[in-house]
C-alpha cells in the first residue's frame, strides 16, 4: 500500500543532512573568498637601481601604486610583475636611458611575496647635435637694432654633450619660445621640433624650427572697466609710448603699479588682439577667402595696449581688535574713501593701552614719473615709562620709487604737549623737513631668508619759523638675512641715531631716542631704556642697538630662534652703556609675514618678558 511502506522513510532520510552540509560548506567558502578578496594580497616591492632611477620608479611604477590595494589578487600581481620591465624601460627612457637591462620576478619563498625589480640602465643617450633654425627676425627699419640670434642660440639649455632627458627637452623648447615672445615677437611659434634618438650610438639629434612672426609694437592705450575714478589714475602711471617695441616686462611693471594704487581689485594689462584674431577666424571659416591669396600681415604689427580693471568699492570701513606686547590692547577703526574731490582719503582711529591716535590723509593720483603726493593731519597721545606726550601735526609728503628702493620727503608742523611725573608740563613747536631712504635687496619681500634692508633718515628743523629749538637728526637701520646650511638663517640687526641741537629742551620728544621692546632690545619693556628724568624714562640724544639671531627651520614653515640683543639710549655718547637681553623664540612663516613669539631675559632688570611681533618694521 502506498501509505504503509515503512522502508521508504529510512531509504530517503539521510539525504537532508547531506544537502544542508553542502549548502553550509558553499556559504563558508563564499564568505572566506569574500574576506580574502576584501583583504587583498599583501606584498612588498624591492627595486635594485641607481638612486635617481629608483626614486623615479617608486613614484610611477604600477607595482608600487597597487601595493596595499584590497582588490588585488595573486593573478593580478603576477601580471603586474610581468608588465614591469616594459614599464620600467618606458619610464627610464625619459631620463635618457634607451638600452637598459631590466628583469622582474616574484619571490614567494617567504610569508609575504616580494616583487623584485633589477635595473641596469647602461650608458645614457647624450645630445649629439642641435639644429636651431630661426625664421624671420628681420629688422623692419634700416636703423632698427637686429634681433640678437647669437644670444638666443647661446642660451639654448640642452646643448651637445648633455644627457638627453625628456623633461629637459620640453623645457628647452619652452624656454626658447618664451625668450622670444617676451620681447618684440609675441606671435612667435615653434614650426617644427624633433628628437631622433639612436640607441646604438647613444646620440640624440635635435632639430627646432622657430618662426618669429611679425614684429609687434604698442599702439594706442585702451581702458575697460573704469567708471567711478578719473582716467588720470591710469594714464599717469603708463610709461609705455605708442610705437615702442612690444615688451612683456614693461606691461607687467605697468600692471603692478596699477595694482598698488588701491583703486582696483583686479588689473590686467595686455595687448588687444581682438581685431587680429577676428580676421584670422574669418579667413579660416570663409572657403572663398581661404582659397584666395592671403593678405600679408602688417610688419610691424601695431597692437593697442589694453588695460582691464575691476574697481574697488569707493567707501570702505573696517574694525579691528588686537594686542601688542609693546603698546597693549588695541581697537582700531579705518575708513577709506577712494574719491573725495578726486583724491583718495585714508583715515583711522586707534586706541591702545599706551597710545591713542587719529589721522586722515588725502592722496593725489600718482603723477607721471611715479611721484605720490599727499597731505594730512593727525593727533597722537603716548603714555610711556612715566612720560605723556600729545602731538598735533600737519604734513605734506612726496614719495617715489619702488618697494626695492623707496624715497620720500616730508614737510610738517608739530605742536607737542609733554608731561613728566614730578616735573612741570612743557610744550614745543617745530617745522621739520624729513628725507627718508630705504633700500631692499631680499629674496622675498614678505618672508625673507636672504638679503638685506637698509634705511637712512635725515631730519632738519633749522628755520626759526614756528620752531622752538633748531636741530638736526640722523638715523640709520640695517638688517641682513644670511642662510646657514639647509635649515638655518642668521639674522643681524643694527640701529644708530644722533641728534644735534644747542639744547634738548624744545625738541619734540618724538625726535628723541629710546630703546627696548619687540623690535629693539628684547627682555625690556617698550621704550624702557633711555634717560632718567624725574620719575620717568625719556628719550636721549643718541641711540645704538644691535641684535644677532639664529633661526632653525626644523619643519618649515615652523622654526625656533636663539637671539642676543644689546643697546641703549643716552644724552652723551660716553653714557651709551649697552643693556643686554637674550632668549629663545618660536617662528612661523605665515601667509602675512613671519610671526615671532619670544621669551627674553633682560640682564639689567633681572626678569623675563614675553614678546610678540609680526615681520619687521622697515
Amino acid at each position: 500500500m502506498y501509505s504503509a511502506r515503512p522502508a521508504h522513510t529510512p531509504a530517503h532520510a539521510p539525504r537532508r543532512p547531506r544537502i544542508l552540509a553542502h549548502i553550509a560548506i558553499t556559504v563558508f567558502s563564499l564568505q572566506a573568498g569574500a574576506a580574502a578578496w576584501a583583504q587583498g594580497i599583501k606584498y612588498s616591492v624591492a627595486i635594485d637601481a641607481p638612486r635617481p632611477i629608483e626614486k623615479l620608479l617608486k613614484e610611477n611604477l604600477d607595482l608600487l601604486r597597487w601595493e596595499g590595494n584590497p582588490r588585488l589578487d595573486i593573478d593580478q600581481l603576477q601580471r603586474l610583475v610581468k608588465a614591469a620591465p616594459d614599464q620600467v624601460k618606458t619610464l627610464i627612457a625619459t631620463e635618457g636611458y634607451y638600452s637598459p637591462r631590466v628583469s622582474a620576478g616574484l619571490d614567494t619563498s617567504g610569508a609575504t611575496p616580494i616583487a623584485r625589480v633589477l635595473v641596469e640602465p647602461g650608458e645614457p643617450v647624450v645630445v649629439g647635435d642641435v639644429e636651431l633654425i630661426l625664421q624671420g627676425f628681420e629688422p623692419i627699419e634700416g636703423g632698427a637694432k637686429p634681433f640678437d640670434s647669437a644670444d638666443l642660440r647661446s642660451r639654448w639649455s640642452l646643448p651637445a654633450g648633455r644627457r638627453f632627458r625628456q623633461d629637459d627637452w620640453e623645457t628647452a623648447k619652452r624656454d626658447l619660445l618664451r625668450r622670444v615672445i617676451q620681447n618684440r615677437y609675441p606671435r612667435a611659434r615653434l614650426v617644427e621640433s624633433s628628437a631622433v634618438v639612436d640607441p646604438d650610438v647613444k646620440r640624440a639629434l635635435l632639430k627646432v624650427v622657430l618662426d618669429s612672426g611679425p614684429e609687434v609694437r604698442f599702439g594706442e592705450l585702451r581702458i575697460e572697466g573704469l567708471k567711478r575714478y578719473a582716467p588720470a589714475i591710469i594714464l599717469n602711471l603708463n610709461e609705455i609710448k605708442p610705437g615702442e617695441v612690444y615688451n612683456e616686462a614693461a606691461m607687467q611693471a605697468f600692471q603692478a603699479r596699477l595694482q598698488d594704487t588701491g583703486y582696483f581689485s583686479g588689473v590686467e594689462v595686455s595687448t588687444d588682439q581682438t581685431e587680429t584674431l577676428a580676421e584670422e577666424i574669418e579667413a579660416l571659416t570663409d572657403e572663398q577667402k581661404a582659397a584666395a591669396p592671403k593678405k600679408p600681415v602688417d610688419n610691424p604689427m601695431l597692437l593697442p595696449l589694453l588695460v582691464r580693471v575691476t574697481e574697488n568699492k569707493q567707501k570702505n570701513i573696517s574694525v579691528g581688535l588686537g594686542i601688542s606686547t609693546n603698546t597693549g590692547n588695541r581697537a582700531q577703526i579705518t575708513y577709506d574713501d577712494l574719491s573725495v574731490y578726486g583724491l583718495r582719503m585714508k583715515s583711522n582711529l586707534i586706541a591702545e593701552t599706551k597710545r591713542q591716535s587719529a589721522r586722515a590723509d588725502f592722496y593725489f593720483p600718482t603723477k607721471p614719473g611715479g611721484y605720490n603726493d599727499n597731505f594730512g593731519a593727525g593727533f597722537e597721545r603716548n603714555d610711556v615709562q612715566g612720560e605723556v606726550t600729545a602731538v598735533a601735526s600737519l604734513a605734506v609728503r612726496r614719495a617715489w620709487g619702488s618697494p626695492l628702493l623707496e624715497r620720500s620727503i616730508t614737510l610738517e608742523y608739530l605742536s607737542e604737549k609733554r608731561s613728566v611725573d614730578g616735573l612741570p608740563d612743557r610744550g614745543s613747536k617745530s617745522v621739520p623737513f624729513t628725507y627718508n631712504f630705504t633700500k631692499r635687496a631680499l629674496d622675498n619681500l614678505l618672508l625673507p631668508t636672504k638679503g638685506y634692508v637698509f634705511n637712512a633718515q635725515g631730519v632738519a628743523a633749522v628755520l626759526p619759523l614756528l620752531t622752538d629749538e633748531r636741530f638736526l637728526r640722523l638715523t640709520t637701520r640695517y638688517i641682513t638675512y644670511r642662510p646657514l646650511g639647509d635649515s638655518g638663517t642668521l639674522v643681524l640687526r643694527a640701529e644708530a641715531g644722533a641728534l644735534g641741537s644747542k639744547q634738548k629742551a624744545g625738541v619734540p620728544a618724538t625726535f628723541l631716542f629710546r630703546a627696548g621692546g619687540d623690535q629693539s632690545v628684547r627682555g625690556y619693556g617698550y621704550q624702557q631704556l633711555g634717560v632718567r628724568e624725574g620719575n620717568a624714562i625719556v628719550g636721549g640724544r643718541y641711540l645704538l642697538t644691535g641684535s644677532a639671531e639664529y633661526q632653525y627651520w626644523f619643519k618649515p614653515p615652523w622654526g625656533i630662534a636663539f637671539f642676543y640683543d644689546a643697546g641703549n639710549a643716552a644724552d652723551a655718547i660716553k653714557d651709551l652703556k649697552p643693556e643686554s637681553g637674550y632668549g629663545v623664540g618660536a617662528r612661523w612663516r605665515s601667509p602675512v609675514g613671519p610671526i615671532n613669539v619670544d621669551i627674553a631675559y633682560g640682564q639689567a632688570v633681572k626678569k623675563a618678558r614675553l614678546h610678540f611681533s609680526l615681520g619687521f618694521t622697515f
